[in-house]
Formats: structure tokens, sequence, C-alpha cells
């Protein structure tokens, strides 16, 4: 869990989640760590920040 201006999510409800989000099937490119992803964007709608105010954890 990241630490900041908004909770993110735990465990618990990032298993809920993970199983709704596409898998690697081998085809095109691999998509980047899914709860990092999922992490950065609510982070930065829940904390009303601009992209490029995101922390670097997040990813590019």
């Amino acid at each position: 869990m990241i630490s900041g201006c908004c909770a993110v999510l735990t465990d618990a409800q990032w298993a809920r989640l993970e199983p709704l989000l596409p898998s690697s099937d081998g085809r095109g490119r691999p998509f980047a760590e899914h709860r990092r992803v999922v992490e950065g964007i609510i982070y930065r709608f829940g904390c009303g920040l601009a992209r490029r105010d995101v922390r670097a954890e997040f990813g590019p």
C-alpha cells in the first residue's frame, strides 16, 4: 500500500479486481504491472493531481 494523501488498494480489494483485468496471452506488447498501474490511477484521481505530479513509483 502506498502512503500519501489517499489510500490505495488493500490485498483483499486487489484480489477482487485482478481477475477482471486482461491477462498476457503472448500476443503484442505485454501490459505493465496491473496493480501498479491501477494504484497510480487511483492515486492520481483520488488526490486530484496532474499527471506530471504523480510519483515515479507508479511508473512512467
